[in-house]
């Protein structure tokens, strides 16, 4: 089965999750969420990572973290190893905690933190635990807003990002969150691009330039042909009007259709953008939007040989030019 390409440089900033084995509790106690928490600090001691958010939750957790070091894989091989041998102990029990692998994003902090850190806080509130995610205790949440401290969470980047008034900061970071509250939150990491980057064009392109070829040769790796890609939205627009022979306008014309969907499809094949990216270009088509378009195209080569034909041109031309 393929799994995620990890993805690790100094620097990194991260959401990280962990569910436990069948979606059961990975804490059972209070004494539990305070171990976890200890091995967080002790964590950021033995390898320098600083975190930025947290919520644990019973049966899940989400971190946002900085690895300064590059060390993503020790880190969390430390805090996952240790918080299961100490629950296995405890409880008597032998196996796996956690269901297989901790899922890890690399994001752009300048575009995602705030965004993710809200989003992290308010799973108590979205699960129906809690009707206010200061109410929480489990949370870096107190620590942003300043009614506690909290010595394993580091916040001060996160509010920064909202004003460079440090005094103001947690009172719009509060307010930011409870504008929120009974709304129906969009998830940000439905952006993810390729499974594991979550950025703009130009991030995700820097991201994926520090990639070995070498780490996509594996068929374990999923999503393999969006992480090679390195093309720009507009090298793959320019490319499909050149080969259709029309202009841009005419190519994102919505009632051109079959040349719409086809660049729809290209980009989504070849760029290294997210769904909300490539909708821009076609007057600000949804996420969702552009997602159904691939699918029905997808549908559509399988019996369309033309155009199953126009494809294979320019990819091939694609994948012979460096982006």
């Amino acid at each position: 089965m393929a799994r995620p390409l990890r993805i690790e440089y100094a620097g990194a900033f991260y959401h990280i999750t962990a569910r436990g084995n069948e979606r059961n509790k990975i804490f059972f106690t209070q004494r539990d969420y305070t171990r976890f928490k200890e091995y967080l600090f002790i964590a950021q001691e033995r390898f320098g990572c600083v975190l930025h958010a947290y919520v644990l939750m019973g049966n899940h957790y989400h971190l946002l973290l900085e690895t300064p070091e590059g060390n993503l894989s020790q880190v969390m091989h430390y805090l996952n190893g240790s918080y299961t041998t100490y629950v296995n102990v405890k409880r008597k029990r032998s196996g796996h905690l956690f269901q297989g692998r901790y899922k890890s994003i690399v994001i752009d902090k300048d575009s995602y933190l705030v965004a993710l850190s809200r989003y992290i806080h308010l799973n108590p509130v979205r699960a129906k635990i809690k009707e206010h995610p200061a109410d929480y205790s489990h949370s870096s949440y107190v620590a942003y807003i300043n009614l506690g401290s909290d010595k394993i969470v580091s916040a001060e980047q996160t509010l920064s990002l909202l004003t460079n008034n440090k005094v103001e900061a947690s009172t719009h970071y509060r307010e930011f969150v409870e504008s929120a509250l009974g709304e129906d939150l969009k998830s940000p990491i439905k952006d993810v691009y390729g499974g594991v980057v979550l950025g703009d064009e130009r991030f995700i392109r820097r991201t994926l330039d520090r990639l070995d070829e070498r780490q996509l040769e594996s068929d374990d790796v999923s999503c393999r042909s969006a992480l090679r890609a390195k093309h720009g939205i507009e090298d793959v627009v320019g490319s499909v009007c050149k080969e259709l022979t029309c202009t841009r306008q005419a190519l994102t014309d919505p009632f051109n259709r079959r040349s719409r969907n086809l660049t729809i499809y290209l980009l989504k094949r070849h760029v290294a953008a997210t769904n909300g990216e490539i909708g821009q270009v076609f007057g600000g088509l949804s996420y969702s939007a552009v997602a159904k378009v691939c699918q029905r195209m997808e549908k559509q080569l399988e019996t369309d040989r033309e155009l199953a034909k126009t494809v294979m041109i320019l990819s091939g031309k694609l994948s012979r030019v460096k982006g």
